[in-house]
């Protein structure tokens, strides 16, 4: 009976809450209003908390199309590459360097939200910091070196043009410094021109490394190699123990410049682009004003890739940006480096030819026999 009691008190009391419930005005509308009130609340603290996740720096960078520059492009005292000292001659169409632009980077944080932007939209590419940044580099170094490596660019591209012109042009190699725990500290001097290695003629960057890889293979990478220098305008040699680089690959221990004197002076103005990936173009461009006729047959034509001193053009990253950059600028031809042919495949926009190239020579005859309107046989990725 005490159950039932209980079981009726509590009926009871039920039915009188509901009863005093619907006799005050409003009252089932009101708990309605705190249930809402209460959703918008908590849907405002999740929208925050989101967006607060979203600004949150990453240790990415993130990777889209940057600015596209025609280096034939202006007259006179405006051309991106001005020449004196030998005839030039008038061209049209265009020579496109692309770039691409990074977001993140030491200094220059992205929040989450953008790189899952970068995920999920097309045109851009998420990547680590460590994939494009050296570790524990500051923002002021990074520019420093991407400043360095442009104006390096600029003069090898002006060498290896000319020398695909015919012309002579003597490449030195000085020793600007070394590398920590460097064996030829002490042993070479600052600057020191290399001219050999292990009887192997050094006449560029380019050939002093595959000068040591090649007296690591014979002799490994603890291997002493014999080092002939031009020294306060003495000939010597030096016997410098080789080291090993953060890649496991065999290296001199040194760090170098390539110096030249041309016969034609060229100059290149381009403000606010920095590395190397622009080479190839600008040696194009210096080639066309140097050479009769027009090179593109007034067409369009865009690229990337380093070259060194000798011609040899050398792989970049972000070409997929540059890729998306040079189709929207309206150019209907892209020389790419062979050696980045793997993230070229799968990745070209509709309407763009892609020619691989490994040589400014190369590159040349194949903007020539695109200007000619034959560039459907030409070489491209697969």
């Amino acid at each position: 009976m005490s159950a039932q009691h209980d079981q009726h008190e509590d009926r009871q009391q039920d039915e009188q809450l509901d009863e005093e419930s619907a006799e005050q005005p409003g009252g089932a509308a009101a708990r309605a209003s705190s249930r809402a009130v209460a959703a918008l609340v908590c849907g405002a603290v999740s929208v925050a908390l989101v967006s607060l996740v979203a600004l949150v720096p990453v240790p990415f960078a993130v990777e889209s199309p940057g600015p596209v520059r025609d280096v034939l492009s202006g007259e006179g005292d405006t051309r991106l590459i001005s020449i004196s000292g030998a005839q030039t001659y008038p061209t049209s169409g265009s020579l496109d360097l692309t770039t691409v632009r990074v977001s993140g980077g030491p200094g220059r944080p992205v929040d989450l939200g953008l790189q899952v932007r970068a995920w999920l939209q097309g045109g851009r590419t998420a990547l680590p910091e460590a994939a494009l940044f050296p570790p524990g580099a500051s923002e002021e170094q990074v520019d420093a070196s991407n400043a360095a490596a442009f104006l390096s660019s600029q003069q090898a591209a002006v060498v290896a043009a000319l020398t695909e012109l015919g012309y002579d042009v003597p490449v030195r190699v000085d020793v600007t410094g070394f590398s920590d725990g460097s064996g030829a500290a002490g042993v070479l001097r600052e600057g020191d021109v290399i001219t050999s290695v292990d009887g192997a003629a050094v006449d560029g960057a380019t050939s002093l490394r595959e000068a040591v890889q090649a007296a690591a293979a014979s002799g490994g990478a603890g291997a002493v190699v014999r080092v002939a220098v031009t020294r306060d305008g003495a000939d010597e040699t030096v016997e410098v123990p080789l080291g090993t680089g953060a890649d496991g690959s065999a290296v001199l221990g040194v760090l170098v410049r390539e110096d030249a004197d041309p016969p034609v002076d060229v100059e290149i103005a381009v403000d606010q682009i920095g590395g190397p990936s622009a080479g190839m173009v600008f040696a194009l461009g210096v080639v066309d004003l140097l050479t009769p006729g027009e090179m593109t047959g007034g067409r369009t034509v865009a690229g990337t890739g380093t070259i060194d001193s000798a011609g040899r053009v050398g792989t970049i990253g972000g070409i997929q940006q540059k890729l998306l950059g040079a189709r929207a600028a309206g150019a209907t031809a892209f020389l790419a480096p062979a050696g980045n042919c793997d993230e070229v495949v799968g990745n070209v926009p509709d309407g763009l030819q892609v020619v691989a190239v490994s040589t400014l020579a190369e590159a040349r005859a194949a903007v020539e026999a695109v200007g000619r309107g034959e560039g459907a046989g030409l070489p491209g990725c697969s």
